[in-house]
């Protein structure tokens, strides 16, 4: 789940010339994975682009595989087939304003968003690919999310985080370049400094993608629920939840 808001790439970076008609221009704050992301791609860097979020591999019967790969971790680049050739050559920037993530504390799951403290937008390492539908013979263009370890900031919500990558990498990562796995790979893996990042609890409702508005990245107060002080084994009933997991696994 991320929040998306076209017009501060087009005003921040005038390098981006373009975006398809097809790209969604209205802020949007609760895009899930399996929807629509806007990109930059290495085949025109300087246009943004709508991709559908879990990549589907050129080899693949039918688009359900994507919904196995909205991420790839950075430590498995290299050995999976699915985002070798995507690394050498179809590296991609996934844009957004900010994410959620959850943050476990016993019992008790809170969604954060997460930002950049200057309150600048974020790229994420990804990488796309193109697969023809057989059935329909539609071309459709997907991508995944590189995850890395977490900062000090991540580590305290989730045991990952997505590669976010600084704005002097953003050209270098689409230049179309031919660059070495480890030196790909090292760039990835560096997780954005925690200090650059700030993060608040917001509502639980981020965990219903059809849910959208600016009240969803609205601070709250953090929720957290008790064991009752005696609630015996067999009279506790199972709690039933409609949390998220964490996103960027």
């Amino acid at each position: 789940m991320v929040l998306f808001r076209l017009a501060r790439f087009t005003d921040l970076f005038p390098w981006i010339r373009a975006f398809d008609p097809a790209v969604d221009a209205s802020p949007r704050y609760n895009v899930a994975p399996t929807q629509s992301v806007a990109a930059i791609v290495s085949d025109d860097a300087s246009k943004v682009v709508p991709m559908h979020w879990g990549l589907i591999p050129s080899w693949a019967k039918d688009a359900s595989v994507g919904n196995r790969m909205i991420n790839a971790r950075v430590e498995t680049l290299a050995e999976k087939p699915a985002f070798r050739s995507p690394l050498a050559k179809r590296r991609c920037l996934v844009l957004a304003d900010g994410f959620y993530e959850w943050k476990t504390e016993g019992k008790s799951k809170q969604p954060m968003y997460i930002r950049r403290a200057d309150d600048r937008p974020i790229a994420f390492a990804g990488l796309w690919e193109r697969w023809n539908d057989p059935a329909s013979g539609q071309l459709v263009r997907s991508c995944t999310v590189i995850t890395t370890a977490p900062n000090e900031l991540m580590a305290s919500i989730h045991n990952r985080m997505p590669a976010i990558l600084p704005e002097e990498k953003w050209q270098w990562w689409i230049d179309g370049q031919d660059r070495s796995r480890e030196e790909l790979i090292e760039v990835a893996r560096e997780p954005f400094p925690a200090c650059e990042m700030t993060a608040h609890p917001v509502g639980k409702s981020v965990g219903n993608p059809r849910v959208q508005g600016e009240e969803l990245i609205e601070p709250v107060e953090p929720t957290i629920e008790r064991e009752p002080a005696r609630a015996s084994p067999s009279k506790r009933t199972k709690r039933v939840s409609d949390d998220g997991p964490g996103l960027f696994g």
